[in-house]
């Protein structure tokens, strides 16, 4: 009996290795408001400075349950002081995994200002997690919105083509016409859904105000246009200069490559003329090739990496600029009705 046994349970260890290997995509994240309250509050006490913290919780199928976290140091330059950084946040896990509490890492939060977190270096954070996490996630929040009545928080992660393509390197236009990539598929941004227990939600039922109608925030009616509005468009002004820089290097990058394919064909047209003298007189031909030639040497084709990080950040503030106009003229439009009544 024994014996009819165990193959069928070797069988099922291998089904279940293989469905682990191939995980589900990741839905939605799914995050505990005591989580969300300390990103808040660690990302305000020290704004405008840009802060970052661990993720903790759980990866359970298409959803990535985030229900703990703490802060990171402030980074510094000197290496005595990063290592001390890498020390406390193993103290940390291990104070956390002895009170019992989640203790897996499933990514990092940072806080952005005005909107401002493509960069190369959160790229180069995420292939980091990469290599020890297969799911990871970045929880981006901006204190500056939150002065305009928004939470906002995002997730994101890195698509799987634009990974492949960082790992090789290789961001030519020719690369990204084979993957199908644009600017606007590097990042993923996925669902949050902020979730608590039992007790806590019939907490906060509690501590509401039964008469929610007198409490007016008479501050959403200014008519007067807020400095986040000015900072954005100057900051879009900057990105678009730096865009332009980026055309600059491509534009000579193709003045250059025209050149060499013009000096190659008249290369090419005087060898074969020599070649044609050398047969009437009865001499080998020579190669139309010379790798030794510097005119036949491959112009190394710039990235395209910072140029797409450039323009998402174009989009975004372009985003937020219609929104923060779109709220402006609803006031507006609000306060003419109730001058001309």
């Amino acid at each position: 009996m024994a014996n009819t046994t165990t193959p069928t349970m070797a069988r099922s260890f291998l089904q279940v290795a293989a469905t682990e290997e191939v995980a589900p995509p990741l839905r939605a994240v799914q995050i505990e408001g005591l989580a969300v309250l300390k990103i808040i509050k660690h990302c305000k006490e020290f704004s405008p400075s840009l802060v970052t913290g661990q993720l903790l919780g759980l990866d359970v199928g298409s959803v990535l349950e985030v229900t703990n976290c703490f802060p990171f140091p402030i980074r510094e330059e000197d290496e005595e002081i990063e290592a001390e950084g890498a020390n406390y946040q193993l103290e940390m896990m291990r104070c956390l995994r002895e009170v019992n509490v989640d203790n897996n890492t499933v990514g990092w939060y940072q806080s952005m200002l005005f909107g401002c977190f493509q960069t190369v270096e959160l790229i180069e954070t995420f292939m980091n997690y990469q290599e020890n996490i297969r799911r990871c996630v970045c929880i981006i929040y901006d204190p500056s919105r939150a002065n305009q009545g928004v939470l906002a928080l995002k997730a994101l992660k890195l698509s799987d083509s634009f990974m492949d393509l960082y790992r090789n390197n290789n961001f030519t236009g020719e690369k990204l016409r084979e993957k199908n990539l644009s600017w606007v598929d590097i990042f993923e941004e996925i669902p949050i859904k902020v979730s608590n227990s039992a007790l806590i939600s019939a907490f906060m039922t509690e501590l509401e105000n039964d008469t929610p109608v007198t409490q007016c925030d008479y501050d959403r009616l200014q008519l007067s246009t807020s400095p986040y509005l000015e900072r954005n468009v100057e900051f879009l002004i900057e990105c678009m200069d730096d865009l332009s820089m980026e055309q600059q290097k491509f534009q000579y990058y193709y003045r250059n490559l025209s050149r060499q394919q013009a000096q190659q064909q008249a290369w090419l047209q005087k060898r074969r003329s020599e070649n044609m003298s050398r047969k009437a007189a009865g001499e080998e031909p020579l190669p139309e090739e010379d790798p030794l030639n510097p005119i036949f040497k491959p112009i190394p084709e710039p990235s395209r990496l910072d140029s797409f990080l450039i323009t998402n950040q174009i989009a975004n503030y372009c985003n937020q600029i219609n929104g923060v106009s779109g709220q402006s003229f609803s006031r507006l439009y609000l306060m003419k009705a109730l001058h001309e009544n």
